[in-house]
């Protein structure tokens, strides 16, 4: 009996120890692996694999991706991965540049790849990769991704191409990340691209030059301004920046030094010639009229508020509103810390009529008065303290100083509704839908919708550096820290694209969103 048990126990062990050997090599299967030998492009970009540190690979006739952070995402893939869960891949609205991710060494022409044994779900669907004819692999710790026609076309919805001359393309559908071909220093400063060009600035020595390009055509630069720079209270005062006003593009800069010194506003025509809008006063800002030209002197002490009539010499311009009221320049950051601080003021023009904030006495708080332009009768809307508005829609939105939180009414002043749930750093309107930031901690903010008949919802889960609606688009700034550079919602607050590449700045643009790369200051486009 008890030599039965033994060979018992032996017959146990060796059961064990075989099912623990084929565990071991299940986990530890390799397959050889070699690099293409044939051309592959990538959303339009060749591939060089030779010097590439992760490289496309060929196992069984079959080429393998590799899934790193921005190889997959230019494709439109996010993958993720858990102990519980293992690897899942699927579609999202999520893009990036090309990133070749370039090493020093050569690759050689053949190497060994593992076949992991992990679970591994493929847009919901779960795939047992061990029963694979072309499994997932791993090689330099990164998941590779086989290109097959089941997966590439069936399952992504990707073109693919093959031919013995072009050799492999594919070309996935998610909204591409495109490098503008602008000489390397253009991202140095302000660029902008309105109606077929793009236009930027390059500095040499003492000297800005205003240039423009069209869009299909980069090679052809027309110099269309130039000036002298000055020295500033931080040296040589070398910044330009574009905007978008009344559907043309200007651009402004300072020259001089301190109270000595201007602000010039240059407008573009469409034919590229660039005209100095000169209305007299060295620190201004200007609204267009239906009865002319509305100049806001941003004095050292007070904002003054004039009309220039059109086709009239500067000295005709006419006092507007009650001269007894002051109209105070405010130091703004555009609310959520993405914005230069810049002097202005809050001033709108409606028709006939001029919203501006203004207080009676000099240390008091600021109110919302209206001003019309026709008979120059100046009256109080809002005699709360307010400490910036907006009009949308029709409608007055502002944020009172007593609460930081965002109100709305009608453009009389009246029906006066409290709209958000948080103090207010920012807001904006698309489509009569109304967003805000409240923040969170040091130069970071939450996004919420104001929604005046219930709990406002947070619009973005975590935490943004800034945020901007551009061509009804929000354009949230995520942080140099974080996953991704820049997310895009629509005008409900919906997600449309999360943008892989570390951005530093939003640029002008009618069309599409123009971006300046934190990673090389290249400026990219994405349509």
């Amino acid at each position: 009996m008890r030599k039965r048990w033994g060979y018992a126990v032996i017959l146990l062990l060796c059961i064990s120890l075989f099912a623990l050997v084929e565990h071991i090599r299940a986990a530890d299967a390799s397959v050889r692996v070699t690099l293409p030998d044939f051309a592959v492009n990538l959303n339009g970009h060749p591939v060089e694999n030779q010097y590439r540190e992760y490289p496309l690979l060929v196992y069984n006739g079959i080429t393998y991706f590799p899934m790193t952070w921005y190889d997959s995402r230019l494709l439109g893939l996010e993958v993720t991965w858990s102990p519980e869960n293992g690897l899942d891949i699927k579609q999202s609205p999520v893009t990036s540049s090309y990133v070749p991710n370039k090493s020093e060494r050569r690759n050689a022409s053949a190497y060994t790849a593992e076949v992991p044994t992990s679970a591994v779900t493929i847009n919901g669907k779960v795939i047992d990769n061990s029963k694979e004819e072309y499994p997932l692999l791993s090689f330099r710790d990164v998941t590779y991704f086989p290109l097959t026609w089941k997966f590439a076309h069936d399952e992504f919805g990707w073109d693919y191409r093959w031919d013995e001359i072009e050799g492999l393309r594919i070309t996935s559908h998610n909204p591409r990340v495109q490098t503008v071909e602008l000489p390397a220093y253009a991202g140095e400063n302000g660029v902008a691209l309105f109606k077929g060009y793009y236009y930027f600035v390059e500095t040499t020595e003492k000297t800005n030059r205003v240039y423009r390009v069209p869009v299909h055509r980069p090679s052809d630069m027309e110099k269309i301004y130039s000036y002298n720079l000055t020295e500033g209270y931080n040296g040589l005062n070398q910044g330009l920046t574009f905007q978008i006003r009344d559907n043309a593009l200007w651009f402004t800069y300072h020259v001089g030094e301190g109270l000595t010194g201007r602000d010039q506003f240059v407008k573009i025509s469409e034919d590229g010639r660039a005209e100095v809008q000169d209305l007299g006063h060295p620190y201004m800002d200007f609204r267009e009229t239906p009865y002319g030209t509305l100049i806001i002197d941003l004095g050292a002490s007070e904002v003054k508020l004039s009309l220039l009539p059109p086709g009239q010499e500067k000295t005709k311009a006419r006092t507007v509103g009650d001269p007894h009221l002051r109209k105070f320049p405010f130091l703004v950051t555009g609310g959520d810390g993405s914005t230069p601080y810049v002097r202005t003021t809050a001033t709108t023009v409606l028709g006939d009529d001029v919203y501006v904030l203004c207080s009676e006495l000099q240390y008091d708080q600021n109110f919302i008065y209206r001003i019309n332009l026709k008979t120059n009768k100046t009256e109080r809307i809002v005699s709360s303290g307010v400490r910036w508005f907006k009009i949308s829609d029709n409608k007055l939105y502002y944020v009172k100083d007593e609460d930081n939180m965002l109100y709305s009414s009608a453009l009389d002043g009246t029906d006066e509704m409290k709209l958000s749930d948080h103090a207010v750093s920012w807001f904006d309107s698309i489509a009569g839908k109304v967003f805000y930031t409240t923040g969170k901690d040091t130069n970071r903010f939450e996004l919420y919708q104001a929604d005046p008949n219930g709990k406002d919802p947070l619009v973005w889960k975590t935490p943004i550096a800034g945020v901007q609606v551009l061509n009804d688009r929000l354009i949230c700034h995520v942080g140099e820290n974080d996953d991704y550079g820049v997310v895009l919602l629509d005008g409900s607050g919906q997600l449309v694209l999360k943008v892989a590449d570390p951005i530093s700045r939003v640029l002008t643009s009618n069309e599409g969103v123009l971006l300046k790369s934190a990673r090389d200051s290249s400026v990219k486009f994405i349509r």
